[in-house]
């Protein structure tokens, strides 16, 4: 009854936060007009000899004192002229019978703080007035003369005509209702339409000055986000303009997906494994032994713009299909599954098969092998899951059918004859007899007999089978059993429809393996090897399906999911967790390749080794050696990694959870030395300070938790926290003197927090240790250690036009400060020139990831970048190559040829 509120409350209660905001707003204006003039005074006392002003009337200032009066002089009105930049004003004197101040308004009064009363963010959302942002101590507009003060003022959103202002809208996002970046005119005013700057009363001075040349605003979502010029720049055409002197070339790609794909691992006439991972194909080349370490070299083919799903090798050794799934662009639209025929030798695409034919994806690929490889047989992921054949040279499909609604696992042409075609999956083995239409598109016909079990129990699937030289066929089963399919004459009481003369029965069944048969391979000395999923074994078959060989694969890489035979006795194994082992039943196995099973999003490289650590929703905590392209060491957690930072010794590294918990381990041991919670909520950046003595952490529960570290790294002590945020953190940097932090949140604001350490007080002394900046503008010229914060001066150009704000997932800026590195939700690595402060800045763009790049971070000597895929759960070495040098990047660097503000090179 007590706590009840009465039905007016909530009304009342806004009325007064609104009142209450525009006052604070009103405060801040107030502020800033005298700030205004204080530096109008300076500036006139500097360049106009004090006899000018005596000579007409005016006493001259006394001494060199700068301290701002109450007002200007009664005799003359200073009218300030802005260039763009604050460097460049003009004063002007006039005489005015008027009043002193400003026409359209009362004069600032006197022994006001400098500071307004509230904290504001510079993004959309207020931390804790709620209202504008302060201004800095900036330029006026022209002052107008008595007679015109009632002249309309100017909005400083619409400050160029909508022509001016192309608006390209991304149909997969939320379209944001206004312009992605206005050249801001005025910190507050925000015409009419914000209630925050309504008509006031008489004495009211909205929009009574417009701070051209000291920020410019952009908006997410329809917020205002306000950055301020730094001093130096005195124009944003000095700026550089065009897409960076440096590319990107991919180096590595760490991971192999076999979670969940099949027909996914062979080998070519060359030696070279070929497999894939997102929209990358990988040609390897082992290197060392069998069963030795890995070292070789990769190559990649990137023809395709989504995730690869399926692979089939020409029987010349040498060409290769991939189909990918379907997708969608940036832009919306859709992209339609198509499988790609190119040559390994030289990655160039041959032919494109089945554009605008499949649906969601490609199942299942398959050459023939009797007629050299002249056909191709594709299932797709349709409802029917439509079985189709095609003429390889011209691209050209000559019988399709729908196959069944269960799904389909593997697809083959009998090796000795091409018209018969097999089928397996869910609960079914069906041969087809493919026949006639051979150069006539769409004549040929597809007739299917269905797989008969009689007595032999029917599995619930079939994921995988192989032809015997004899004309055989084995099936791979759930049951773990490895069934003998032979010719038999026709019967016409064998269920199923169809021609052929002839049809398969069962004629033996050997039970192999515990658990489901995922793999089998057909060796060239006629054994057959399978690989079991539960048991994980790998076992070698003789004549009539007699064991005589068998391995054992270790339990952190998985089950078996593919087979290859490599040169002489190698093997290679690839696995359920994505990994590609090398090695022979004899000597055992060792891996090659390796990756993360599940979503990414936690990335840090090493501060002086070539080295990064990755981690993910798999739980798995990862140190990979960029130089040897092998995992150094991996731990389990427990819990998701989100976010991860090398302590600047590179002795430990800190590492934030889901669940609000944080740990330091160290590099060397792996020891966990320090385990720490904060709140219950998960942590999204963690960051060492420059010096190493203190570490930001950044939470879902919108405090950024400051700890003392000791000089090793392994401990810590609570130091003090920042609670400036309305939203949760989702980037933070420190300066480069280690004693301010930048942040951004989830509500797109922008705060500067300041930290006086204990160089003031004593470690243990909190009170006083911790200060948001009200003043935003004092922060324009503060240089930053990184630059991850994926809003500010620097980087608001990286932003596409109607983004929603959700677009970038991460940033970082080069170590020599020539580029920044950005990773969008659209499958694709950017590369800026830095700064990036010019409106939809060119940028040199790359594909190959399937999924949202989640994060991307330069090497210490910014030789490489690495690059993070979401779901598709990929790793990207890539090459920076056309760097200038190392150091910061010069004043103007050099140009590239110009183009379109909005265009990007797709690379």
């Amino acid at each position: 009854m007590d706590g009840a509120a009465g039905p007016g409350d909530g009304p009342a209660r806004e009325a007064l936060q609104s009142l209450s905001q525009r006052l604070r707003v009103q405060e801040q204006e107030m502020e800033l007009v005298k700030a205004a003039l204080a530096e109008a005074l300076r500036l006139l006392r500097l360049q106009v000899p004090p006899s000018s002003l005596q000579g007409s009337g005016t006493p001259a200032p006394p001494g060199d004192s700068l301290a701002a009066p109450p007002g200007l002089p009664p005799t003359c009105t200073p009218s300030l002229v802005s260039r763009g930049t604050q460097t460049e004003t003009e004063v002007e004197l006039k005489s005015s019978p008027g009043p002193p101040g400003l026409s359209n308004g009362p004069p600032a009064p006197q022994g006001a703080s400098e500071e307004p009363s509230g904290t504001q963010s510079e993004g959309g959302g207020s931390s804790s007035s709620g209202a504008g942002s302060p201004g800095p101590p900036g330029i006026l507009r022209p002052l107008q003369p008595p007679q015109r003060a009632d002249t309309p003022r100017r909005n400083s959103s619409s400050s160029s005509s909508p022509s001016e202002r192309p608006r390209q809208k991304l149909s997969r996002k939320a379209i944001s209702s206004a312009n992605l970046l206005v050249r801001s005119g005025s910190t507050e005013s925000r015409g009419g339409k914000d209630p925050l700057s309504s008509p006031g009363g008489p004495g009211s001075r909205r929009s009574n000055y417009n701070l051209e040349g000291i920020s410019v605003k952009m908006f997410l979502r329809g917020r205002p986000i306000t950055m301020y010029i730094p001093s130096g720049i005195r124009s944003l055409e000095e700026l550089p303009s065009g897409p960076p002197p440096e590319t990107l070339s991919l180096d590595w790609v760490y991971g192999y997906r076999g979670r969940d794909s099949r027909s996914n691992l062979f080998v070519l006439r060359s030696g070279e494994v070929v497999y894939f991972i997102a929209c990358v194909v990988v040609l390897y080349r082992p290197g060392g032994g069998p069963g030795g370490p890995g070292g070789g070299g990769q190559r990649h083919y990137r023809g395709h713009t989504d995730c690869v799903r399926c692979l089939a090798v020409h029987p010349d050794g040498v060409r290769v299909a991939s189909g990918q799934t379907a997708g969608v662009d940036k832009d919306g639209k859709p992209l339609q599954p198509v499988v790609h025929i190119w040559d390994s030798e030289t990655l160039l695409k041959l032919q494109e098969i089945g554009l605008g034919a499949f649906e969601r994806g490609v199942g299942a690929l398959a050459f023939s092998a009797a007629d050299q490889g002249a056909f191709l047989c594709v299932v797709d992921d349709s409802n029917e899951h439509m079985l189709s054949v095609w003429d390889c040279s011209r691209g050209m499909k000559l019988a399709e059918i729908k196959s069944t609604n269960d799904s389909v696992l593997a697809v083959g042409f009998n090796p000795r004859d091409s018209s018969c075609i097999v089928t397996s999956g869910k609960s079914h083995v069906h041969f087809w007899n493919w026949s006639g239409g051979v150069g006539v598109p769409g004549n040929g016909t597809l007739t299917r007999k269905q797989g008969v079990f009689g007595k032999y129990k029917k599995p619930k699937f079939i994921p995988c089978f192989v032809f015997l030289p004899d004309g055989d066929i084995l099936t791979g089963d759930s049951e773990g059993n490895i069934l003998t399919w032979g010719r038999s004459p026709s019967d016409s009481k064998t269920p199923g429809r169809g021609g052929a003369k002839e049809t398969y029965g069962i004629v033996a069944q050997a039970h192999a393996h515990e658990g489901s048969i995922f793999a089998l391979c057909l060796r060239r000395d006629g054994t057959v090897l399978s690989g079991g999923g539960r048991d994980r074994r790998l076992v070698q078959w003789g004549p009539g399906l007699v064991a005589l060989q068998e391995a054992e694969i270790p339990e952190h890489f998985g089950a078996v999911r593919a087979i290859a035979e490599g040169l002489g006795s190698e093997l290679l194994v690839g696995t359920t967790k994505n990994a590609l082992l090398r090695g022979d039943l004899a000597q055992g196995f060792s891996p090659v390749i390796q990756g993360h099973t599940d979503e990414l999003w936690g990335l840090c490289t090493h501060p002086s080794q070539n080295r990064f650590l990755t981690c993910g929703h798999d739980r798995q905590l990862c140190l990979w050696d960029g130089e040897s392209h092998a995992l150094a060491w991996s731990i389990d957690l427990k819990e998701t990694g989100l976010c991860a930072d090398f302590h600047p010794s590179g002795a430990v590294v800190a590492v934030g959870l889901n669940t609000g918990r944080w740990l330091v381990l160290d590099t060397e041991t792996r020891e966990i030395v320090s385990d720490v919670i904060d709140g219950n909520e998960q942590l999204s950046v963690v960051r060492y300070s420059p010096d190493g003595l203190y570490l930001a952490i950044g939470s879902h529960d919108n405090v950024i938790y400051i700890y003392s570290v000791s000089s090793d790294g392994a401990k810590s002590s609570r130091f003090g926290r920042c609670m400036g945020h309305s939203s949760f953190i989702t980037h933070l940097d420190w300066s480069k003197d280690g004693n301010f932090i930048m942040s951004n949140s989830g509500d797109y604001e922008i705060l500067y927090c300041e930290w006086q350490w204990s160089r003031t007080w004593g470690e243990g002394d909190v009170a006083g240790g911790c200060k948001q900046l009200k003043n935003r503008y004092e922060s324009r010229d503060r240089e930053w250690a990184t630059y991850t914060c994926v809003l500010g001066f620097h980087v608001y150009g990286v932003w596409p036009d109607g983004s929603d704000g959700t677009d970038i997932n991460s940033l970082c800026r080069s170590h020599n400060e020539r580029v920044v590195a950005v990773a969008d939700d659209f499958c694709k690595v950017h590369l800026f020139q830095y700064p990036c402060a010019r409106a939809k800045a060119p940028s040199r763009m790359y594909g190959g990831h399937g999924s949202h790049v989640t994060s991307v971070r330069f090497t210490h000597d910014d030789s490489h970048l690495v690059s993070l895929g979401g779901k598709d759960a990929s790793i990207f070495q890539w090459r920076v190559l056309g760097a200038g040098g190392a150091g910061p990047a010069p004043a103007t660097p050099s140009r590239t040829p110009s183009l379109s503000p909005a265009s990007s090179l797709d690379v």
